[in-house]
């Protein structure tokens, strides 16, 4: 693959910036839509904003960390580029369609590679109406959030609120509450991943809660409707051996 067609993009970090400069000066830049590949400069968070900003081009994403934690990244090499390409293993994963309806009735649709979260907005503590393709299954609970999760970010923000890693080849969500107090010991729920997951918003006047799709946020919602997306197709390439499948499973046995 002595040809192939990169478009580098990389994160504001000078970490990043002096990478970007470093590989295009070796491999030269390709407008994206012409790329066969995206190389991604940074951490997980400048990942999901490229995935999210490319994702009507169905071209695969292959990350090189120059952030922090780099779980959805690949090892920085400047060498030999083109070869871990060509070699690398595709996951493909669905996001997560969030439509959230505010107390003015304005309504917001976002998508989510890792996860959907709802969050208190005020001093006191959400309380929740939980409904699963239409059928009440928890009536009340009060807690400081709660969070719908795809495999690929159940080791994100749902791994720090307690929730299941779950594998990346499996069909379901997690459904985590975040420091529930009514039903005190709730920790959550797996659910088939094409459940549609409603919360409802109890006293929200009161009560203020925020919806939040991979860092977008929409204040004051009082309803939030949550569903896998099958027709979005994010391709990510990781090395052979670090790919998603064994990041998950090590990250059980840290």
């Amino acid at each position: 693959m002595a040809h192939l067609r990169i478009a580098f993009t990389a994160s504001p970090a000078p970490v990043a910036q002096e990478a970007l400069a470093q590989l295009v000066a070796r491999y030269g830049q390709c407008p994206l839509p012409e790329a066969d590949v995206i190389v991604a400069l940074g951490g997980d968070g400048f990942m999901l904003q490229t995935l999210h900003e490319t994702q009507s081009l169905d071209i695969p994403v292959y990350g090189m960390n120059r952030g922090t934690v780099g779980f959805l990244m690949n090892a920085y090499q400047p060498t030999g580029l083109s070869d871990r390409v060509a070699q690398a293993v595709e996951e493909v994963i669905n996001p997560l369609a969030m439509t959230a309806v505010t107390d003015s009735g304005e309504v917001h649709h976002r998508l989510a590679i890792n996860e959907v979260s709802l969050l208190r907005a005020g001093p006191q503590a959400a309380w929740l109406q939980i409904s699963v393709d239409g059928r009440v299954r928890l009536p009340e609970l009060v807690c400081d959030g709660a969070l719908v999760a795809t495999p690929a970010g159940s080791t994100a923000y749902n791994y720090s609120a307690h929730g299941p890693i779950l594998p990346i080849g499996a069909d379901v969500l997690a459904l985590t509450a975040m420091a529930a107090f009514r039903p005190r010991r709730w920790r959550g729920a797996l659910l088939p991943k094409t459940a549609l997951v409603r919360f409802d918003v109890l006293d929200a006047e009161k009560r203020p809660v925020m919806a939040d799709a991979d860092g977008r946020s929409v204040r004051d919602v009082v309803s939030v409707e949550i569903r896998s997306e099958p027709k979005i197709r994010h391709r990510i390439l990781f090395d052979p051996g670090h790919g998603l499948e064994e990041r998950l499973i090590r990250e059980q046995f840290v």
